[in-house]
């Protein structure tokens, strides 16, 4: 069937990088000693020590009136920022306020989380629909945001789709807000097979996790390890191994916001060393357990700027998550996509664990997983290169509704359709043999040129609802007519 049948209308929101949406970081120099013996570190806050009190109150008053309008709380950021080098300083005299709070600031920066980039988004139904008319829908959308350094975090966004598809996106904030940070409960059977897998589960990790209980603090482990590590001072081997448990823990961390925080303040920023260097294209899902209760599911690319690991995000508010490894031999590469309710009694998710070709994983464990089956294979032109998801399937009568993207010449990504059975989720029913959705002449120009990217949409009445990103430099939302789609992918089935 002709693409032409399945009319698209692009919504004329365009969600495009503000340079002024800026949040704090830690600013920490590094470097070798200086000939002195000193860091860096120590160095500054020799200089900052030697200023007067009346210099330290001007310099405080002046910095706080430049920088407060841009920040929430910018005093209590710059005491967590102060405490994080005080381990620096002698215990000698206390240190006024004023200067507590103005070396924080010296070692406090401004990073512009979006100046690079805001792409490919995902929309999910909103946790509330208190106030919604009936026939409209609240969402949260999520974004890649790309910052200085090409470091990817996950942005938040809300608004409504009414009843004839409009979208009206609420207002962001000016400002933007980090999460506090701790370490979860450990599990450890989980802990284990993880270790298995990285081929990290030797004597040395047995001497570490036997004695704990089948459920253990960070600061359980922290002591386990330390009397490892004092006993085995020589031994290389063990020394990686302790590394290996260390990271491994570290990547598994609970994040919560303030709760005055607004949805759009949220800025979920790497905080683990699998992600040191960026979270991408996170794929957002509402999962409906059998029993009716809701988590929402983001899976998510990790990269630590030498690989790339799915990781997993969990929340019931958007306000607290749990952020996990994903693990096992068909938990591999990007764009994993979970489908929203669990099928035979099993998750399911779609992947491409070959970098080329569609596939089908299961498991009983939503962070395990094994089983694989190929799905689909590039055929039509425009795919030849690679094929994906481009986000979480899509639940309809007449079956899943999965949107892909495929890689045609000149890396020019598109977005296609894919039909599954509804109960077998492995028998594909239809392929759109033509693009769904392809760079228009304003948005192929860009970071990444030529390129249309989503990592999830929905569908709301009789509409699909198709967020997308263009060329790595903003965002759009396109709405289509759900039974024109659904009626194209049968007439040009496989089945």
């Amino acid at each position: 069937m002709p693409k032409a049948t399945i009319p698209i209308t692009r919504s004329e929101l365009r969600l495009l990088p503000d340079p002024r949406r800026v949040l704090t970081k830690p600013f920490l120099p590094g470097g070798e000693p200086f000939p002195d013996g000193r860091s860096r570190i120590e160095r500054i806050l020799g200089r900052v020590l030697a200023l007067s009190e009346q210099s330290v109150v001007a310099e405080l008053e002046a910095t706080y009136a430049r920088f407060s309008v841009r920040h929430v709380d910018l005093l209590g950021v710059w005491e967590r920022h102060f405490s994080a080098v005080s381990r620096y300083l002698e215990p000698s005299a206390p240190l006024s306020t004023e200067r507590r709070r103005l070396i924080g600031a010296y070692f406090s920066q401004e990073y512009a989380v979006e100046a690079a980039s805001l792409s490919n988004p995902s929309l999910v139904r909103a946790p509330h629909q208190d106030g919604v008319p009936a026939d409209s829908l609240r969402f949260v959308m999520s974004l890649r945001a790309i910052g200085e350094g090409h470091l990817s975090s996950i942005e938040l966004r809300s608004g409504v789709i009414d009843g004839e598809g409009k979208i009206a996106l609420d207002r962001p904030s000016p400002f933007a807000r980090t999460a506090t940070h701790r370490p979860p409960t450990y599990d450890k059977d989980t802990f284990r097979t993880k270790l298995l897998e990285l081929d990290a589960y030797t004597e040395t990790a047995q001497r570490v996790l036997e004695p704990l209980p089948d459920r253990f603090s960070a600061e359980r482990l922290d002591r386990a390890l330390l009397e490892i590590e004092q006993t085995s001072a020589s031994d290389q081997g063990a020394a990686q191994v302790i590394r290996t448990i260390h990271w491994l823990a570290s990547s598994n961390y609970e994040s919560t916001f303030h709760g005055d925080s607004q949805i759009s303040e949220r800025v979920i920023f790497p905080a683990g060393p699998t992600e040191s260097q960026g979270m991408e294209d996170a794929r957002f899902v509402r999962f409906t357990y059998d029993d009716g209760s809701v988590t929402y599911f983001a899976t998510y690319t990790a990269y630590d700027g030498y690989r790339i690991l799915p990781q997993l995000i969990e929340t019931r508010d958007f306000v607290s998550f749990r952020v996990s490894t994903l693990n096992g031999s068909a938990a591999l590469n990007k764009g994993i996509a979970l489908f929203p309710r669990k099928i035979g009694g099993s998750f399911l998710a779609l992947a491409r664990l070959d970098n080329e070709n569609n596939h089908l994983i299961r498991s009983e464990n939503v962070r395990f997983w094994y089983e694989r089956v190929t799905l689909q294979e590039p055929e039509a032109a425009w795919e030849v290169v690679q094929l994906g998801n481009a986000g979480s399937p899509i639940e309809t009568e007449a079956g899943w509704l999965v949107i892909t993207h495929g890689v045609g010449p000149m890396r020019r990504y598109c977005l296609g359709a894919l039909l599954l059975d509804l109960n077998d989720p492995a028998r594909v029913i239809g392929r759109l043999r033509e693009p769904l959705l392809s760079p228009s002449d304003d948005e192929r120009d860009g970071y990444v040129p030529n390129v249309v990217y989503s990592c999830g949409g929905i569908a709301h009445g009789e509409l699909l609802v198709l967020p997308y990103g263009f060329s790595d430099v903003g965002a759009r939302v396109a709405t289509l007519p759900l039974p024109a789609l659904l009626s194209a992918l049968v007439a040009d089935g496989t089945a």
